[in-house]
């Protein structure tokens, strides 16, 4: 993305959010609204979102998801064959497992300490708790009903996908990638003039969807427009006021993890000077946030690591095309954050045995979880259940989680991007 598309990508999230809030403020809500006891002006502007400006942004969206699998495949694949040998593949796997595990853990466990230190879920009165709770297990139950959350042993075992076209279909990226995975190893393992024709096609393959994805990220600020606007148009004030300690605990942890964490992991482990590099990455950052979802960012991703951060082509490929599904660090500070706050509102004392317990679900989680917006959601009521903490719960925090989203996508990226730094230290470029 240019640095004038870039710009016109945030005025139009800006327009777009001021705009929304400008409805919502002067015609009212429309969202969860009987059509019975709307008014016209409700009606009018509920129409509006629904068959035009919400099938805009979300036309926008389907856009990119149509292509991010044939690029998931084509990219982790050459990746993997661009390494030449066993060897390459099982150290940079190593390193790459290495640094997702330890960092999603530093997140999750930031993420519980603030919330212990700022208690933004203690001391809601019963009505207050009463009155957000309105509704609340509807809600939950339209952002959770995608399926059962994968963990454990059970995320293992799915992990391998005994149909690679199903799992593509179900959108199932976590198995394409294993997949594609093996694909790249069996191309690492034959030698032949087939297989290097083979590679070929795979580099055209990529080449055309980046060239695809690079049109449609050409029509961002309309898809951006309308998604913000969408987003702020539906959103009530009073859940935004009552959840700005929540926001405010999530947004600093956030924060501390992208210009601490990652400065700190830059500097030492990547050799590279954090300013240089988040000058360079802006523009994945951006459209991460215009998207909130890592899988959609990935070209934009991908082309930054090659040619703003100068990466070894096979080691960002292996590294960002897995890192957008299993290095997922805001997600899991995230779901860390969400799950301690809602025990705090529903007034449940968990002991330092079921705070672990949450620390390590989650960085699993972080591995586990779709990157597609709001993929955490089923992963927050798996944990919440777990914990005894009522599971409607998730319900409340839906009127945020949008922005939310965004800000957690735009640190997952960023990590994905820093993931690849610290991998290539020491990497020759092939």
């Amino acid at each position: 993305m240019s640095s004038s598309l870039s710009k016109r990508v945030l005025l139009a999230a800006i327009v777009g959010a001021a705009l929304g809030a400008l409805a919502f403020k002067l015609i009212g809500p429309t969202a969860g609204v009987d059509a019975a006891t709307m008014t016209s002006e409700q009606r009018w502007l509920a129409g509006a979102i629904r068959y035009v400006i919400g099938p805009i942004g979300q036309v926008f969206l389907r856009l990119l998801f149509m292509l991010v699998a044939p690029l998931l495949f084509a990219a982790l694949a050459l990746g993997i064959a661009g390494l030449r040998d066993m060897k390459s593949l099982g150290r940079l796997g190593l390193k790459t497992l290495a640094y997702t595990i330890t960092v999603s853990a530093i997140a999750v466990v930031l993420g519980v300490v603030l919330v212990e230190l700022f208690q933004p879920g203690a001391g809601v009165d019963d009505a207050l708790r009463a009155r957000m709770l309105a509704g609340a297990a509807e809600r939950a139950a339209s952002v959770t009903g995608t399926g059962p959350v994968k963990t454990g042993v059970e995320l293992f075992v799915q992990m391998v996908p005994d149909n690679a076209i199903k799992a593509t279909a179900n959108g199932d990226y976590l198995a394409l990638m294993v997949f594609a995975l093996f694909f790249g190893v069996g191309m690492v393992l034959t030698k032949s003039a087939k297989v290097d024709a083979l590679r070929d096609a795979l580099e055209g393959l990529y080449e055309v969807m980046m060239k695809l994805i690079a049109l449609v990220i050409g029509f961002a600020p309309v898809g951006v427009f309308a998604l913000m606007f969408t987003l702020t148009a539906q959103l009530g004030y009073e859940i935004l006021s009552l959840l700005a300690g929540y926001v405010g605990v999530v947004l600093l942890g956030l924060a501390l993890h992208q210009f601490v964490v990652y400065s700190l992991a830059l500097k030492f482990l990547g050799k590279m000077s954090p300013v240089f590099f988040f000058r360079s990455v802006q523009d994945a950052m951006v459209t991460a946030f215009s998207t909130a979802s890592s899988n959609a960012t990935l070209p934009t991703a991908l082309r930054v690591a090659e040619e703003r951060l100068k990466l070894p082509p096979h080691v960002s490929r292996f590294v960002l095309t897995l890192g957008s599904t299993a290095n997922q660090n805001g997600t899991a500070l995230f779901e860390g954050v969400t799950v301690l706050f809602l025990a705090q509102f529903y007034g449940v004392e968990l002991a330092i045995s079921q705070q672990l317990m949450v620390v390590a679900v989650c960085v699993l989680g972080g591995i586990g979880t779709a990157g597609v917006p709001s993929g955490s959601l089923p992963v927050i009521a798996l944990i919440l259940g777990m914990i005894g903490v009522p599971v409607e719960g998730v319900g409340i925090i839906v009127g945020v989680n949008g922005f939310l989203d965004m800000c957690r996508t735009t640190l997952n990226v960023t990590g994905d991007l820093v993931a690849a730094v610290v991998v290539s230290r020491g990497e020759e470029r092939t």
